[in-house]
């Protein structure tokens, strides 16, 4: 059973939106810590936001107030609605899960499943 899918991400102008999205399997999405790190390139990755089995979010200063976790509760997804894109925010987003409920970790390393990553491109 695949754990992990992601989409979305794409290419915008500054200011513009995006909406990545993330399908999990149900006992990770009820249960489990799920979020979205990014790679620049020639930089580490980061953990960007993250939703906690109990419903708690966590996210980056650079991004808190522009990026905002929502779900859909009939498809296990979740989604990162980033709004008022900066050319920093360009990067590879990874989605990552994990079936335990707190989201100890700020790397994504330490997940147990971890998407393929996906391009988000921001443009001056």
């Amino acid at each position: 059973q695949v754990q992990l899918v992601e989409s979305g991400g794409g290419s915008v102008q500054a200011g513009e939106s995006l909406r990545l999205s993330c399908v999990v399997s149900e006992y990770i999405y009820k249960r489990g810590c799920m979020g979205w790190f990014r790679q620049a390139p020639g930089k580490e990755r980061e953990e960007v936001a993250v939703i906690d089995g109990y419903g708690r979010t966590r996210y980056a200063d650079s991004v808190r107030g522009r990026l905002t976790i929502s779900q859909d509760n009939a498809k296990n997804t979740r989604f990162l609605q980033m709004n008022s894109l900066k050319p920093e925010d360009a990067a590879m987003y990874y989605c990552a899960a994990d079936s335990g409920s707190d989201c100890y970790s700020t790397h994504s390393v330490d997940f147990q499943y971890r998407g393929q990553g996906t391009q988000v491109t921001v443009s001056s």
